[in-house]
């Protein structure tokens, strides 16, 4: 039987549904969906620029709740409601991971919970 560790910060937004915020089944550590929240206040912060951001902020909150960092992501999924924002992803990553980076996908979507403009999951791997 794999360990199984359910994540949770305060330093992230609140799970709004039926999820965690994050998942560790031994030294894997699955992130769920972070939108632009400011885990503050439960609101979206504004523009594409700030949530971007906000994102980043919020997955790097859960990854250190997990003993991890960004830096051990291996996996990052990224959902655009506009894909012309995708080269401002790209800046803004740059100020967050170092190389080598992790393996990414890209994806246009019709929708995000709470009229997101972007969205993201991942994967980390966390050596002991």
């Amino acid at each position: 039987m794999a360990n199984k560790q359910i994540i949770q910060t305060p330093d992230a937004p609140a799970a709004i549904g039926t999820y965690s915020q994050a998942v560790r089944v031994d030294h894997t550590v699955y992130l769920s969906g972070q939108i632009g929240l400011d885990p503050d206040t439960m609101q979206m912060v504004e523009g594409i620029e700030a949530q971007i951001h906000r994102v980043f902020q919020n997955l790097r909150a859960v990854s250190t709740a997990a003993d991890g960092s960004l830096d051990d992501m291996v996996k990052l999924n990224v959902y655009l409601t506009d894909l012309t924002h995708f080269a401002k992803v790209n800046e803004i990553m740059a100020g967050y991971f170092h190389q080598p980076y992790p393996a990414r996908a890209a994806v246009g979507v019709a929708a995000l919970p709470r009229g997101a403009l972007v969205e993201m999951d991942g994967v980390l791997a966390i050596q002991d």
